[in-house]
């Protein structure tokens, strides 16, 4: 059975840091295409980075530049450094499959206000 669980999330100024963590079971990220998605209230939840099983990193253009994904084969766990955070970064933020075809995780709020 597949469980994702995010951490790391919390409230930070403008211009902050914050760095997340996906923590699986019942698969393996290094074979997978993964990707951290947003929530925000009202809005489709969207991929802001994903990793291919090659490695390859692709960002949504609002967080080029200031976020970077990153995973750990070891410790089976998805990372995303969040840095020069903005306001508009706000949102519950959730990994799973590019396709994502796991089941939601409870994601982690991020609060970017001053």
């Amino acid at each position: 059975q597949v469980q994702l669980v995010e951490s790391g999330g919390g409230s930070v100024q403008p211009g902050g840091s914050l760095r997340l963590s996906c923590a699986a079971s019942g698969l393996l990220f290094s074979l997978s295409d993964t990707a951290w998605f947003r929530q925000i209230p009202g809005k489709q939840r969207e991929s802001v980075a994903s990793i291919t099983r090659s490695g390859r990193t692709d960002y949504h253009d609002s967080v080029k530049g200031r976020f970077t994904i990153s995973r750990d084969s070891v410790k089976n766990t998805l990372y995303l450094e969040m840095n020069s955070l903005k306001p508009e970064d706000t949102g519950v933020y959730y990994c799973n499959a590019v396709t994502m075809r796991w089941q939601w995780g409870q994601g982690t709020q991020v609060t970017v206000s001053s």
